[in-house]
């Protein structure tokens, strides 16, 4: 299913093979942002002329709008979006600190508040994880909690939260 081959090293730095279901990445990747499933200004036919081998997608925007199940109904990410490659989700933890004002933090989770339609959703980090394979990607991201740099107090605590 996943498999990695380093190819290459120096010092610290390295390269490697990263194999998925979709393709392989060759690492260090650059991945587009295609945070609601598009990369704004580009079709997936540019992607492939650009090479691109990856897409980065919102798990907490896709939830909401046009939401995970009808991601999953329509034949995952890669058909609704019409990209054959690695598709990449990250887990919502980044909406946990930009949507800051909108949300709460408990050790179990978060509720958020839609900044769509003003209603309440709640992620857990098991929550995260059926949303992202709901939409059918290659890669998920752990549901993480990122804290505000000013403070390694908080950071610390988040970061346990997280882990």
């Amino acid at each position: 299913m996943f498999d990695f081959t380093l190819t290459a090293r120096d010092g610290r730095a390295r390269a490697g093979t990263f194999s998925t279901p979709h393709g392989d990445l060759l690492t260090p990747v650059f991945a587009p942002v295609g945070t609601q499933a598009t990369v704004k200004t580009l079709t997936p036919e540019h992607l492939k002329d650009i090479n691109a081998s990856l897409v980065l997608s919102n798990t907490y925007h896709l939830y909401l709008r046009p939401g995970d199940d009808l991601v999953a109904e329509m034949g995952g990410l890669h058909r609704f979006m019409k990209w054959p490659r690695p598709m990449l989700t990250d887990s919502g933890g980044f909406q946990v600190f930009s949507l800051a004002q909108t949300r709460k933090i408990d050790d179990d989770g978060v509720t958020f508040k839609s900044h769509i339609d003003g209603s309440t959703h709640r992620f857990t980090p098991e929550r995260s994880i059926r949303i992202q394979e709901n939409l059918g990607a290659d890669i998920v991201m752990a549901f993480d909690e990122c804290s505000d740099p000013n403070d390694h107090a908080y950071s610390r605590v988040a970061m346990q939260r997280t882990h």
